[in-house]
C-alpha cells in the first residue's frame, strides 16, 4: 500500500492533500511537502518509485530486511534512518518488533514499513500533520521519539512487576517466579541490544546532526537531545532490568543452595551419631558361638549404656563446636 501527503503552499495558503501517487506527480510539477508512507513487502515496482526520489538502493534493501540493525546513513538529497519500533509488546516484554525506514530530504519525508507502523499512524492521521508535514525534519524526530516512547513506558509498567518477582521469591511460588524471572531476562537482552543501537543512533543525531534533521544548536536541538536522552533512558533500564533480573536469580540459587547445605548438614550430624551405635549393634550381631560378652549376665544392659553415651556425647560435642 502506498499513499501520499502534500502540503502545498501555492496561493499563499497551507492546503493539506491526501491520496496516492497522483500526489507525487503534482508534488514533482508544483513542488511543496510530501509524505510518502509506503507498507508491504518489498516489491520491484516500490523499489523503482524509491530510486526515482533518489534513494539508494542499499538503503532501499535494508529498509525492507526483516532483521537489520538500526543505522543512520547521510546522502547529498537526503537522511536515511533505520529504526526498530514495536509491532506489539506486552507485558511479559514479548516483542514483536516493526522496522521503520525513513529518508528525509528538504521537503519530502518517506517511510517504509512492512506491517502496519502504530508510531507512522499516530501522526498520519494526527491534528498535527500540517504543521509538521512543513518540516520533514522535525515529523521524523517525532516519529522516533514516540516509537522510543512506547518502549519507555512498557518497561516502567514493567517496573513493578519486577518488584512483585522479588517478593514472591520468598514466598510458596518461588520455583515459578524463578521461571519467569529467566524468561524476562532473555527478552530484556534482546532488548538491550536493540536499544544498544537506537542509543548510538540517537546519539550521533544530536552530537553530530544531519543537514535535514538538525546540526547544532539549531531549532531541533533540545529535541533532539531529548530523543537521546530518551534513547539512552530505555537502554540504561534495559541494562538495569537485566542485572536485577540476573542478580534475583543468583540469589534465588544461592538461597536454595544454602537451604540444602543445610539439610544435608542435619542428615550428615545424624548418620555421624548412629554409625558408632551401628557399628556396636554390628558386632554384638554376629551369631559366633565363642563371644566372651555373651555369657556376662549384664551385658545387654552395659552395652545399651555405653551406646546411650556415647549419643549423647556426640551431640554435646556438635553442639560445642556449633554444629547443631
Amino acid at each position: 500500500m502506498i499513499r501520499c501527503k502534500l502540503l502545498d503552499s501555492g496561493n499563499g495558503t497551507n492546503t493539506l492533500a491526501e491520496g496516492g501517487l497522483e500526489l507525487l506527480a503534482h508534488w514533482r510539477s508544483t513542488g511543496g511537502a510530501l509524505w510518502v508512507d509506503i507498507e508491504g513487502e518489498y516489491e520491484p515496482r516500490t523499489a523503482e518509485l524509491l530510486e526515482s526520489m533518489g534513494c539508494d538502493p542499499l538503503a532501499i534493501k535494508d529498509s525492507f530486511r526483516s532483521r537489520h540493525p538500526p543505522k543512520i546513513e547521510e546522502f547529498d538529497d537526503s537522511t536515511f534512518v533505520l529504526f526498530r519500533g514495536i509491532a506489539s509488546i506486552d507485558e511479559h516484554l514479548e516483542l514483536k518488533p516493526q522496522q521503520i525506514g525513513l529518508w528525509v530530504g528538504s521537503n519530502f519525508l518517506i517511510t517504509v514499513h512492512r506491517g502496519v507502523s502504530v508510531s507512522v499512524g499516530k501522526f498520519w492521521s494526527g491534528d498535527a500533520s500540517l504543521e509538521l508535514l512543513a518540516r520533514p525534519g522535525d515529523l521524523a524526530l517525532r516519529l522516533l521519539h514516540y516509537a522510543s516512547g512506547r518502549y519507555l513506558d512498557r518497561l516502567l509498567e514493567f517496573e513493578e512487576r519486577l518488584g512483585d518477582l522479588e517478593d514472591g521469591l520468598q514466598g510458596d511460588r518461588s520455583e515459578e517466579d524463578m521461571k519467569e524471572l529467566v524468561l524476562f531476562r532473555t527478552r530484556l537482552r534482546r532488548l538491550r541490544r536493540i536499544f544498544s543501537y537506537h542509543k548510538d543512533l540517537s546519539e550521533y543525531i544530536w552530537s553530530e546532526g544531519t543537514a535535514f534533521l538538525g546540526t547544532g544548536e539549531d531549532e531541533s536541538f533540545h529535541f533532539r537531545r531529548d530523543l537521546h536522552d530518551r534513547c539512552e533512558r530505555v537502554y540504561s533500564l534495559c541494562s538495569m532490568y537485566y542485572e536485577i533480573c540476573g542478580d534475583l536469580v543468583d540469589g534465588h540459587i544461592s538461597l536454595s543452595s544454602h537451604n540444602l547445605n543445610q539439610t544435608m548438614k542435619v542428615l550428615t550430624i545424624i548418620s555421624a551419631i548412629f554409625v558408632p551405635l551401628t557399628f556396636m549393634a554390628g558386632i554384638y550381631g554376629m551369631n559366633f558361638e565363642y563371644m566372651p560378652e555373651l555369657g556376662w549376665r549384664y551385658a545387654y544392659f552395659a552395652l545399651l549404656s555405653v551406646m546411650l553415651v556415647m549419643g549423647v556425647g556426640l551431640v554435646i560435642l556438635f553442639r560445642r563446636i556449633r554444629w547443631l
